[in-house]
């Protein structure tokens, strides 16, 4: 296990056990209304956390391969599966992303909101994300264009790219994909006083020819 492995699984391993659940339990906008109308194949949810998107994509026909460093989310991600009926859909793996990606190849690649602790990791993850698409397969990546407004100064080691710097980032052959979507688009957050407030996000989507 590497050094990078142990730091992203201890802080996200904090973070779950602070809490019986730290997401919605609800599916992620972004996937729902860009993978709604696509045929269901084999997805990879990259950061699949407490496993939302990934029983989402299992109930509409999708076997799923999931992936997140933290065992105690895959551990509750397992229970919604079943909870859902959908467990024998879905493959749940613990690696670290970044030395140790799933082999194969999807008809979908999906990265939601995939921050590593170690934030340069991302663009590394992200190319390996590229590759691991199938002929007429769909990359999906969605994050974040700034920081939140609480934040007064933007972290240098957080720093959130825009949809072009991203698509850029991936160093892809340009004749091999289509752009299907590179724009960003406003959402409703709540800041950490649960006031709402509005954030910047991003949504890349790409078809590999």
């Amino acid at each position: 296990m590497s050094a990078e492995h142990e730091t992203d699984q201890a802080t996200w391993n904090e973070r779950y056990a602070g809490s019986t659940r730290v997401w919605s339990g609800q599916a992620n906008v972004a996937l729902m209304r860009e993978v709604e109308h696509l045929n269901p194949g084999r997805a990879l949810d990259l950061g699949c956390g407490e496993g939302a998107d990934a029983v989402w994509l299992a109930k509409r026909g999708w076997k799923v391969t999931a992936v997140d460093v933290s065992d105690i989310a895959l551990a509750r991600a397992a229970e919604h599966a079943e909870e859902a009926g959908v467990a024998e859909a879905i493959e749940w793996h613990q690696r670290d992303l970044v030395a140790d990606f799933p082999p194969g190849e999807f008809d979908l690649v999906s990265a939601q909101f995939l921050y590593p602790v170690d934030a340069p990791a991302r663009e590394k993850v992200l190319r390996s994300a590229s590759r691991a698409v199938a002929s007429g397969g769909i990359l999906l990546i969605e994050g974040h264009s700034g920081s939140p407004t609480w934040h007064r100064h933007e972290d240098a080691d957080t720093r959130f790219l825009k949809p072009e710097e991203v698509k850029a980032s991936l160093r892809l052959e340009a004749e091999e994909w289509d752009v299907l979507m590179c724009e960003e688009h406003e959402r409703v957050q709540n800041d950490p006083d649960g006031n709402p407030t509005t954030r910047t996000d991003s949504t890349l989507k790409l078809r590999r020819h």
